[in-house]
């Protein structure tokens, strides 16, 4: 098969697509057919050697995909050849083929194309996972989304509105706020130009959020904490402003808050597995029912990936870009 491999750490052009060894799938798993990938920030961390793939995951980049079950390894009941899946993945997406463990496979949601549903596995499991399992987003509540134009934002605003809550959002331009309104979102942010911690302050009567996801990380630590509510809860998913950042531990504690950061990829299958079994119950219907729906900005040739991760870099998009394999075009 072939796969976008690294050869050495660099720029987008560092992305190569080479012959390599087809996967064989292992106890528990199941090898997928790639119709479609999608681009995630950690991508372009790991094509730039600051991101490696956890102990015995795939070396090529990609951490979900689309596509149809291909074989199946020992112990795998539950899924047939000939499957549509998607699938959360801990690397190997981009290429032609990949095995998955069983617990990471979704089946494509009723109505929605094939390529289509590689755009859902990362967004659904990181926003599912975060804003409702660990911070546990309720109806009424004001959820504030950095980054809302983004994958993750844009499922972000659809499944908060889906149960019921107030949405508000960070984005760079008045068309990616616009997007965001499209989707639901109730308070817009330009942080160009617009402070966030007192355009919450304002659109709470001072409350502040409820809950916050936030991709920035240390650049945003403290003014995250300011616009928190009290009893509120800080998600962090993300170190685009710096992993190292001071927090104002006596704010936490008059507000009674809290903050929590996570990673996905480098989970234990068993958590990866509760947390795909719990998008499948509570986000699959959504989709099915035309509540939620993945936002997908343009879908590249896999061998252009270095032009996907051009335009993940340029943060131009809204919503995810996708990569497609020459066979499956």
């Amino acid at each position: 098969m072939h796969a976008i491999t690294i050869p050495e750490p660099g720029g987008p052009e560092a992305l190569v697509w080479a012959e390599v060894p087809d996967p064989v799938p292992g106890e528990g798993e199941v090898l997928v057919d790639v119709v479609a990938s999608a681009v995630n920030r950690a991508d372009v961390l790991q094509r730039q050697g600051f991101y490696d793939p956890p102990p015995g995951a795939s070396p090529y980049p990609g951490l979900e995909c689309s596509g149809r079950v291909s074989a199946l390894g020992p112990g795998v009941t539950g899924w047939a050849v000939g499957d549509e899946v998607c699938a959360l993945l801990a690397g190997g997406g981009y290429a032609e083929k990949v095995a998955v463990p069983a617990g990471q496979l979704l089946p494509v949601p009723k109505g929605l194309d094939l390529v289509r549903a590689a755009a859902l596995p990362e967004v659904t499991a990181t926003v599912w996972s975060n804003v409702f399992m660990v911070a546990h987003l309720r109806p009424a509540e004001t959820l504030l989304v950095h980054g809302g134009s983004s994958g993750i934002g844009t499922m972000a605003i659809q499944l908060a509105k889906a149960v019921g809550a107030r949405v508000a959002v960070t984005a760079g331009s008045p068309d990616k706020l616009a997007r965001c309104a499209e989707l639901g979102a109730d308070i817009l942010i330009d942080y160009r130009e617009q402070d966030f911690v007192e355009e919450i302050r304002e659109t709470t009567a001072g409350a502040g959020a409820d809950v916050i996801l936030d991709l920035m990380g240390a650049k945003y630590l403290d003014r995250n904490v300011q616009a928190l509510a009290v009893n509120g809860r800080l998600a962090i998913i993300g170190l685009q402003g710096g992993a190292k950042g001071e927090l104002n531990l006596g704010m936490l504690l008059n507000k009674r808050a809290a903050v929590t950061a996570t990673s996905l990829r480098g989970r234990p299958l068993a958590e990866k597995a509760a947390i795909v079994a719990a998008v499948r119950e509570h986000v699959w219907p959504l989709i099915e029912e035309g509540v939620v729906k993945p936002v997908v900005d343009r879908t590249v040739p896999m061998p252009d990936a270095a032009e996907g991760h051009r335009v993940m870099e340029s943060s131009s998009h809204i919503g995810k870009v996708l990569l497609q394999p020459p066979a499956a075009a």
